[in-house]
């Protein structure tokens, strides 16, 4: 069941902390992973430089897989671009970061979308997976912020809820061509934030814990696979019950 082998899948944002995941899990499974990122360590076969807001390097991207494999059965639109003054509170966004940060993320995951799934359209095939966030769907709790210096960035909310109906269009447009859109919503993951934050945290969600890169992996195999072809347009909450409280 839910199987990706002999898969070929993009994952953009392949050398982050979910990406890595991803990319480890889907190439253990037996499914070949191109990690698409615009950070590396170091270069090896199968990672390729990829900068998403940038359209020259998409289209590469695609080319040479075509070139080498014949065909994209996946693209996990993944990569977390963001300005330095990321994390700032409400009041002391600069609209120029605001405009930045849009731009990168929301901007970069479209064009992904639109050079991606017109290729996945000519071979009449292929699924698109675009992660979003709970906060694409609900509003936050500030009060798990507390006695940090942590908050929720406002672009993040309009991002990732954008993201979230773009991948309905989307899924919409593309579904006459069997090629599905589909998006994955992780909760909070635990990245060593300050203990107070994990503690509250954990305190409200009803499973008493921070979901892991782990977790999330499996939502993106099911999406992959042919198991879940009649699945598009549907947004896949993996979050440990935070959203349903």
């Amino acid at each position: 069941m839910f199987s990706v082998k002999d898969k070929v899948v993009v994952v953009t944002g392949g050398n982050g902390l979910l990406g890595q995941q991803i990319v480890m899990s889907l190439r253990a499974e037996g499914a070949t992973v191109i990690s698409a990122d615009i950070h590396f360590n170091k270069i090896t076969e199968n990672d390729v430089v990829v900068d998403i807001t940038n359209k020259d390097t998409i289209e590469e991207c695609i080319a040479s897989i075509y070139s080498k494999y014949g065909r994209l059965d996946g693209w996990v639109n993944n990569a977390y671009p963001r300005t330095q003054d990321w994390g700032n509170k409400l009041e002391d966004i600069a609209f120029e970061s605001w405009r930045s940060n849009v731009d990168m993320h929301l901007n970069g995951y479209f064009l992904c979308c639109q050079l991606v799934l017109k290729a996945m359209k000519q071979q009449g095939f292929g699924s698109l997976i675009n992660m979003s966030s709970i906060y694409g769907l609900v509003g936050p709790d500030f009060s798990v912020y507390e006695g940090t210096e942590m908050t929720m960035p406002a672009a993040y909310a309009a991002i990732k809820g954008g993201l979230t109906n773009l991948t309905r269009y989307l899924a919409s447009y593309y579904g006459p061509a069997q090629v599905r859109v589909n998006t994955v919503s992780p909760g909070g993951i635990f990245n060593n934030q300050p203990t107070e934050f994990v503690a509250k945290y954990e305190s409200k969600v009803p499973m008493k814990r921070m979901g892991s890169p782990k977790d999330i992996v499996a939502a993106v195999h099911y999406l992959l696979s042919d198991e879940a072809s009649y699945v598009t347009g549907h947004n896949l909450i993996v979050d440990g019950g935070w959203s349903v409280i």
